[in-house]
């Protein structure tokens, strides 16, 4: 099919958004300073993660052995002015080279443009996974096939991503109630999970996905479901240094990449992001967070969410899932192979 007028008109809409989004990622490279620059050792081959921090001390050591085992070789990590030792911990770490900034969150993008510039440095022609540290990854077989084995198939098949929808977790009775300590499984925490309660569409101009639902969706915007926070992710992509994100992973340019399902009803390959952020720490870090006001665009319109956060909310129902095998997730549509066997 030939495109139209309108068709062509966007594309190059897209093509100079995307120039637009690497040229904010050049100017904010100078917000960084590196702290362990560790990129000499990055091989080849290596599968490269992406993320950036603030205040993740508890979490960061499961965050980074669960991402060793499925095979990830070098982490790159942007920590944000951390006060409770992250910084100090990643710096010891072999496999990681950290920079730090105390520049704004919100103003670059929400981290967006400090990763974007570290991908274009050092991601170039690598698998990279991007993901935030309350976001464990997983897909058909992780327990007994590790990232090389998968980014190998997704070569094969032309397929230079994988998408996630973010699956968030919960405990049963009110989060705060179930101390969580560093190192430890935060699965064995959180064991429950929304299976169904989940819409999804595909936004234009840039095809991709918008997935929305799960127990935020039902505990604090079931007036407003349109407000509830989006679930949908590419976190691995094959990097080119001319990509970029556009709105935290939930999206990228060039759109190709936004591709992730498939429309000849077949199913294509898919993960989950398991999202760990109610642990018992969700309850005070919800009321620094309000008052910082760096993680949403219009942080007044989610004084409610924060508010139902600090008041330390059981998001459990008599329609949750405990959370058990990749088999049982992928059975409820969650994920799935995608004719990787």
């Amino acid at each position: 099919m030939t495109p139209g007028p309108s068709d062509l008109w966007s594309a190059y809409r897209l093509r100079w958004k995307r120039r637009r989004l690497l040229a904010r990622a050049l100017s904010r490279r100078h917000e960084l300073t590196a702290r362990s620059d560790r990129t000499a050792a990055i091989r080849k081959d290596d599968i490269l993660a992406f993320s950036t921090i603030r205040n993740e001390a508890v979490r960061l050591p499961w965050f980074l052995d669960h991402h060793r085992r499925l095979g990830v070789a070098h982490f790159l990590i942007v920590d944000n002015d951390s006060d409770d030792g992250s910084a100090d911990y990643l710096a010891l770490q072999p496999d990681v080279s950290l920079w730090s900034t105390r520049a704004s969150y919100k103003a670059s993008r929400f981290g967006v443009d400090w990763l974007t510039w570290l991908q274009m440095r050092h991601g170039h022609g690598h698998w990279c996974l991007t993901v935030d540290a309350d976001e464990l990854l997983i897909y058909p077989y992780w327990d007994s096939r590790d990232l090389p084995a998968l980014t190998h198939w997704l070569d094969r098949e032309g397929r230079p991503m994988l998408g996630a929808m973010m699956l968030d977790l919960y405990p049963k009775g009110p989060v705060g109630d179930h101390p969580y300590r560093a190192g430890d499984d935060p699965l064995e925490t959180l064991q429950w999970f929304d299976a169904a309660n989940y819409g999804i569409r595909i936004q234009q101009p840039m095809g991709n996905l918008w997935i929305q639902g799960g127990p935020r969706a039902r505990a604090f915007f079931a007036e407003e479901p349109r407000r509830a926070p989006t679930l949908n992710k590419v976190p691995l992509v094959k990097w080119h240094w001319r990509y970029a994100y556009v709105n935290s992973t939930h999206s990228l340019l060039p759109p190709r990449l936004n591709r992730i399902y498939d429309t000849t009803g077949a199913e294509a390959p898919s993960g989950l992001l398991l999202h760990t952020k109610f642990l018992d720490t969700v309850v005070d870090r919800a009321r620094v967070e309000q008052a910082r006001g760096e993680h949403f665009s219009n942080s007044r319109q989610y004084d409610r969410y924060y508010e139902a956060l600090t008041e330390n909310p059981d998001l459990w129902s008599t329609a949750s899932r405990r959370l058990t095998t990749w088999r049982a997730l992928e059975s409820l549509g969650l994920m799935s192979r995608g004719g990787w066997i």
